[in-house]
């Protein structure tokens, strides 16, 4: 149940008990919730306590949906506070879902009445709402309201004595977790991780679509298993602490035993973050085969699922030493995360082919998701066996059937190619000619937008003379506009070193006031116009004729051409990066383009 920037958040980020409810503004019984929420905020406090509300609109309320983006929206344009203003509102008058209820409900929230529908047209919440429900169908969660306490399920509208109980143990841990040596910040993520009870194997059997589409995945250099030139490859991205990893082993060697040397197995490492074994795990395996190949690298891989889920350092070093590997390597691979490389790069395959959770299978290219039963894999193989078959009959040797299959496959690539329409003014830092362009839409008052320009000045630190930045306005908030005038005049008045010191000024000073955004009001600009030695007269003038909206607004039609709905928002060498996103998924693309070139609309 991952805590994200764009999910809206009552309480401390460091309170020893999350609440994580998912909820339909449609639905009476999620109404319930909110009494026993406030009553659970007024009795604990948020040093003890944060609720995190995460939406998951059900198909058969007509509103519902329509209601959790206007929701996001105003949580986008306004914050936090707004946003639980407008959730509460809501809440009360289910009866009242409308768009005209929604606009009223956001300018009483606090937003501006132009900024909210133009978020509203541009469906500005659309993506967070879909990125919950993905998660909420990914838990298995069957309705609303569903809550999750550190992790423990409260399915349906319980009563508050229900959740002060668990709350009540739930402290008791965290504290026991602090005094023991956790820390902080890890408290979460520690506590859920072992609270947590994934869905049933039954709805986690249910067969995937294969969405048909052949990916071409590289093999070069992955420990394989099955037949030296087979008709079928299967490539599976995989985690040694997932349950349902282990639970898929068994298929694949009934797999390797009923087609022989026509199928062959490849393994790619995907430790997913909130397994804290799994990436030791994987540094064993990856040991195993640098001491004994790939009947190492196997051996330890059916040792790792025989022993999970004990999966410590200590047990990791005696499960090595069974296996005859040198005990002082293993705890230096362990300890220097030797293979980290390697493994990052599966990962990031991984992610480039949309490899989302584990396990994760490529069936000569083509997708099966989930511990699926032997049949469902059959299908696809016994498919894929016809085809390679049809392909050496046409004169394709058997030694390269896979190669010939993957050169009209569709390349993994690092994101959604997007085109942006340039604009020769806007503000850039780095070289004119630098090999990699970021083109960054943001909004002056946008708490995410500020959140991202640390991870771009590591980017920036990173990549030196080899990247430039250029700047693009998207204002949505109440002050935004102006904001966006002030540091226009101020690059007219000093070029681009003046448009930067204005953007470091407007972003620092965003939250002032208690997040009100009157720490970017008119004469908020006008002291940091002076702060910064410009014209303040000149400064006033343009500021009152707004006198670079053309630039301002063309901006605006850029990102309307290339899909852009909500900031910050990134194209880098032409492709799409939606939100502020750690330096892991810069560096990434920016690694990609400094390796191909750019995207091109007819080459992703």
């Amino acid at each position: 149940m991952p805590i994200a920037a764009a999910d809206p958040v009552w309480g401390g980020r460091r309170a020893l008990v999350s609440i994580v409810v998912f909820g339909d503004f449609q639905c009476p019984y999620t109404g319930r919730v909110l009494p026993t929420l406030r009553a659970l905020e007024a009795k604990y406090g948020p040093e003890d306590l944060r609720v995190v509300w995460k939406d998951e609109p059900l198909p058969f309320h007509g509103e519902a949906r329509s209601t959790a983006e206007a929701a996001n929206a105003v949580f986008a344009l306004g914050g936090r506070e707004a946003f639980w203003r407008f959730w509460e509102a809501a809440l009360l008058h289910q009866g009242e879902l409308s768009a005209a209820s929604f606009e009223a409900w956001a300018v009483a929230a606090g937003v501006a009445q132009a900024s909210y529908r133009r978020a509203a047209e541009q469906h500005v919440g659309r993506s967070k709402v879909e990125a919950d429900l993905a998660l909420a169908e990914r838990l298995g969660v069957a309705g609303t309201p569903t809550s999750f306490v550190n992790g423990i399920e409260l399915a349906g509208a319980q009563p508050v004595e229900k959740f002060v109980a668990v709350v009540d143990a739930e402290l008791a841990k965290a504290k026991a977790r602090l005094a023991s040596g956790t820390a902080p910040d890890a408290l979460y993520t520690t506590l859920a991780e072992a609270n947590w009870k994934p869905p049933s194997q039954e709805a986690e059997d249910e067969p995937s679509a294969d969405d048909k589409k052949v990916w071409n995945l590289p093999l070069a250099g992955a420990p394989a298993r099955g037949g030296q030139s087979p008709l079928v490859t299967i490539v599976e991205f995989s985690d040694f602490q997932c349950p349902f990893c282990k639970r898929v082993a068994p298929t694949m060697k009934e797999l390797l035993a009923r087609y022989g040397d026509k199928l062959r197995v490849v393994w790619r490492d995907e430790p997913l973050p909130f397994h804290p074994h799994a990436l030791p795990a994987a540094e064993l395996a990856r040991e195993a085969r640098t001491e004994k190949g790939d009947a190492g690298f196997w051996a330890a891989h059916d040792a790792l699922f025989d022993a999970q889920p004990s999966l410590a350092d200590e047990e990791l070093v005696a499960l090595g030493r069974g296996l005859g590997l040198d005990s002082a390597r293993v705890k230096s691979a362990l300890a220097d995360k030797r293979y980290a490389t390697a493994i990052q790069a599966d990962l990031d395959l991984a992610e480039d082919a949309h490899a989302e959770g584990t396990p994760h299978f490529f069936i000569n290219g083509r997708r099966l998701v989930g511990a699926q039963p032997v049949e469902a894999f059959a299908a696809v193989i016994d498919e894929e066996i016809r085809r390679a078959e049809a392909l050496i009959a046409a004169g394709t040797p058997r030694t390269a059937v896979y190669e010939a299959l993957m050169k009209t496959a569709e390349k993994p690539s690092p994101g959604e190619v997007r085109q942006v329409v340039a604009r020769s003014s806007a503000p850039f830092k780095g070289p004119a000619a630098a090999r990699v362009v970021i083109e960054e839409f943001a909004d002056f008052q946008c708490p995410f937008c500020a959140r991202a320009e640390e991870t771009l000045r590591t980017v920036t630190k990173t990549y030196g003379p080899s990247v430039k930045i250029v700047w693009r306005n998207l204002p949505f908030h109440t002050h935004s506009d102006a904001a966006a005038e002030a540091a226009a005049e101020a690059q007219h008045q000093k070029g681009n070193a003046g448009f930067w010191a204005m953007h470091d000024k407007l972003l620092e000073h965003q939250g002032d006031h208690d997040g009100d955004g009157s720490g970017l009001a008119r004469a908020a600009l006008d002291g940091y116009a002076r702060d910064l030695g410009l014209d303040v007269t000149a400064f006033d003038k343009a500021l009152d004729a707004r006198a670079h909206a053309e630039d301002i607004d063309a901006d605006s039609r850029a990102a309307d051409a290339a899909r852009i709905q909500g900031t910050p928002a990134f194209v880098i060498g032409g492709y799409y990066l939606a939100g502020a996103q750690p330096f892991e998924r810069f560096r990434r693309v920016i690694d990609h383009v400094l390796a191909h070139g750019p995207a091109t609309p007819s080459s992703p």
